[in-house]
């Protein structure tokens, strides 16, 4: 019996139950991991809470994690036990010391990225890539917002866009977070708290607005982040931690004719081969040190309820990880 987290109702982090459960051996396609570590994301919440069904009750929770592969199940050729390897993939269950999952979502990590690393970089570095690489393709002298600059996917996606010569803007909480932020690359972090967002932006881009708005905070920002935007520029909604965008009336967007999207990573990654691509080109940029993800906070597993409430209190920033 190994033990890993069940929860049998929707609700806050109490509904939380961190069980004795039977893993089994993998079916075809399927290997089972020993899992060193795992991330810790919002997503996690929007499960936990209701705000994303989970497929049944009761349910696993998490999507991120690494770990070596104990046993392989018949039909996967690819990989082989004693593997390095991490995840950012469905089904749920990550916050679990071992589990059965589908070969096809797993992906070895190089010998240089710890399992640490590995735990707290794929979802959240992999949302960068596809946002910055393929939502919108960000290139030298366009001009960006990214929402939540210090927390663990704005982290990432200032030095990246940094990185391919994009001038970042970025909103924060509080001046240590702006701190944060502008060591991680934002050249302007708003303290959105003290500055309307939108009147901040045209003030920085000389009333030009910004190529496109990275959001993942959803309601209280949406309706603002359109008035940043440039004619034509791109409004990415990505997320929802202030609650769910309400319905949007096409006339919105003809102000600017501007673009709008709700992606996700379970479908930019939805094949095997746009999973491994996106995979490399972010370890690709770990190692060459064009992003750099810290750790803020590490937990034992046993202490997930804590985690989240940390995590919803605003408590934290970066990348937190699980450690098993």
């Amino acid at each position: 019996m190994t033990k890993a987290f069940r929860f049998y109702e929707t609700g806050g982090s109490d509904v939380l139950k961190f069980e004795d459960v039977d893993v089994g051996s993998p079916g075809e396609g399927e290997v089972r991991l020993a899992q060193k570590a795992v991330g810790l994301n919002y997503i996690d919440i929007y499960f936990r809470s209701g705000v994303y069904p989970a497929p049944s009750m009761p349910s696993g929770l998490g999507l991120e994690g690494s770990g070596i592969i104990e046993e392989v199940g018949p039909g996967v050729t690819d990989l082989a036990v004693g593997d390095r390897v991490a995840y950012a993939a469905q089904p749920l269950g990550a916050y679990a010391e071992a589990r059965v999952m589908p070969a096809k979502g797993l992906v070895k990590i190089p010998d240089d990225v710890s399992f640490e690393l590995a735990a707290a970089a794929m979802l959240q570095g992999m949302t960068a890539q596809y946002l910055l690489r393929r939502t919108y393709q960000v290139k030298k002298g366009d001009t960006i917002l990214i929402h939540a600059a210090a927390g663990g996917v704005g982290q990432i996606v200032c030095q990246w866009a940094k990185h391919l010569g994009a001038t970042v803007i970025g909103t924060v909480g509080s001046k240590e977070k702006a701190e944060i932020a502008k060591a991680k690359g934002c050249d302007y972090p708003i303290l959105y708290r003290d500055e309307v967002v939108s009147e901040r932006v045209k003030e920085i881009t000389n009333g030009q607005g910004v190529e496109v708005v990275y959001d993942s905070v959803g309601k209280d920002t949406f309706e603002d982040s359109l008035k940043c935007l440039k004619r034509l520029g791109m409004m990415v909604s990505f997320g929802q931690s202030s609650g769910a965008v309400p319905p949007v009336s096409l006339a919105q967007l003809a102000p600017g004719a501007y673009f709008l999207t709700r992606p996700s990573i379970f479908q930019y990654n939805a094949t095997r081969e746009e999973l491994l691509a996106s995979a490399n080109e972010l370890f690709e940029v770990l190692k060459s040190g064009i992003v750099t993800i810290d750790i803020t906070a590490t937990y034992p597993l046993a202490d997930a309820a804590k985690a989240h409430d940390d995590l919803e209190s605003r408590k934290t920033n970066g990348s937190i990880v699980f450690t098993v």
